[in-house]
């Protein structure tokens, strides 16, 4: 009898991991599909490109600064207990990483128009994060020893990135190979902390969390195929 109702109960939580994986995961489209939206509107939109070809001449470091500004807002909402405040948050993040991409993109398209860079560096992305993903599903390993790693390579990247602005040169293409590696680091302890850590009705923060990897993975292959078709 005893037994029987540990298998249920061992059931019915797999059923709840279950659910929470496939609405992190369709989160996580939809906030993909609110970037490739947003990013399409202002690239359309010529009053947005002169915004972001004033902030290339002006002052990156504010740029930096707002975006981080936004992006911690954001996340804090995606942690609160209300479920519309959360979608808010997921979707003020995606709309604060398009603003962010749009220098980035009008580069991509200028260095090489109609040559398909964007969906190149897109496809190399999507190809990682699968592969990432299906190492973590596969081994069920759980890389919580890899946050230490994240947070001090985040702290060396944030202090490399604002002296290359401060001081004006350029990080070099190691530099971003180094951040691919990173992100990708990122994506494999937040897909093994969807797997062992998180509850069953925080699925929206952890799409964010995803969300965050996949875009830092998306915007430094998009600037090492850019600078190598350059």
């Amino acid at each position: 009898m005893r037994q029987n109702v540990l298998n249920r109960q061992t059931l019915m939580n797999e059923e709840a991991k279950s659910r929470f994986i496939t609405k992190t995961y369709l989160n996580l489209f939809g906030a993909v599909m609110a970037f490739m939206a947003i990013e399409s509107f202002l690239l359309g939109n010529a009053q947005a490109r002169d915004i972001a070809i004033r902030a290339m001449q002006g002052s990156w470091l504010l740029v930096l600064g707002g975006f981080m500004l936004v992006s911690w807002i954001a996340t804090s909402m995606a942690r609160s207990r209300s479920k519309p405040v959360q979608y808010a948050g997921l979707f003020i993040y995606s709309g604060a990483y398009a603003c962010l991409f749009l220098p980035l993109m009008m580069y991509a398209l200028q260095v090489a128009p109609g040559d398909g860079l964007i969906f190149k560096a897109a496809m190399i992305t999507l190809s990682g994060f699968i592969a990432l993903t299906g190492i973590a599903f596969v081994t069920r390993k759980n890389f919580s020893f890899l946050r230490g790693f994240l947070m001090w390579g985040g702290v060396l990247a944030m202090i490399a990135i604002f002296a290359g602005i401060l001081m004006g040169f350029n990080l070099g293409l190691w530099f971003s190979v180094a951040m691919v590696g990173l992100s990708g680091a990122g994506i494999l302890f937040t897909t093994s902390n969807i797997i062992h850590e998180y509850n069953e009705d925080d699925y929206v923060g952890a799409a964010l969390e995803l969300f965050a990897s996949l875009a830092m993975m998306f915007w430094y292959i998009l600037q090492i195929v850019s600078s190598l078709r350059d």
